[in-house]
């Protein structure tokens, strides 16, 4: 099996991510991890968490945290262009950015690549592998829309973390959970079960 390309830009919402990852690793998949240097620093801003940077005190970090012992994790520095996910060459089954900030969004639709996240995405475009985006931003800008157009038409699914209710949840988990599972529909994986909407009752 390919593995998914997991990135974790500096947004709010890193629950999201946290439990796409544990979902993921909980069945069996193979994950190569990104954390931008931002999603450190909202790590320990907004959780109180410091996760190590050196890539295998990182991978222990998170298989300790998540208590997980399937799948299988590789973890990358947010500099390390020379990572083989950097080439277009190495087999991917696609790559998801979640939260992904709006700066991550402009620089991947110029073209633009400052580090290994934003140069995968681009080689994920290129190759036409599965590239989603989950934006954390509101209100957007006229500009933000512009990049997000530019994003689509270049072959990205733009997936925002919008809530439902008709799932009745009745803990701020089972939100992250349908956020997460939706998030994962775009991709054409089914993560969890799911309480789907059938149309109106009659």
């Amino acid at each position: 099996m390919d593995p998914i390309v997991i990135a974790i830009t500096g947004a709010s919402a890193q629950q999201i991510a946290e439990r796409a990852l544990q979902l993921l690793l909980g069945k069996k998949y193979k994950v190569s991890l990104i954390l931008s240097r931002g999603a450190y620093e909202v790590w320990n801003s907004e959780i109180g968490v410091n996760i190590p940077l050196d890539p295998n005190l990182q991978k222990e970090f998170w298989l300790n945290r998540l208590k997980v012992s399937n799948g299988k994790l590789e973890c990358h520095k947010w500099n390390d262009n020379s990572a083989n996910i950097a080439s277009g060459s190495f087999q991917t089954k696609g790559m998801i950015i979640v939260p992904c900030t709006m700066g991550t969004i402009g620089r991947i639709a110029s073209g633009f690549s400052l580090n290994l996240i934003e140069r995968c995405a681009d080689v994920h475009l290129k190759e036409k592998r599965p590239l989603i985006l989950s934006p954390r931003e509101t209100p957007f800008n006229l500009i933000h829309l512009k990049n997000l157009i530019t994003l689509y038409e270049a072959g990205a699914t733009i997936c925002p973390p919008i809530p439902a209710w008709y799932t009745k949840p009745e803990s701020l988990e089972d939100m992250i959970d349908f956020l997460v599972i939706r998030l994962f529909d775009a991709f054409g994986e089914n993560l969890a079960p799911l309480k789907r909407w059938n149309g109106p009752k009659i």
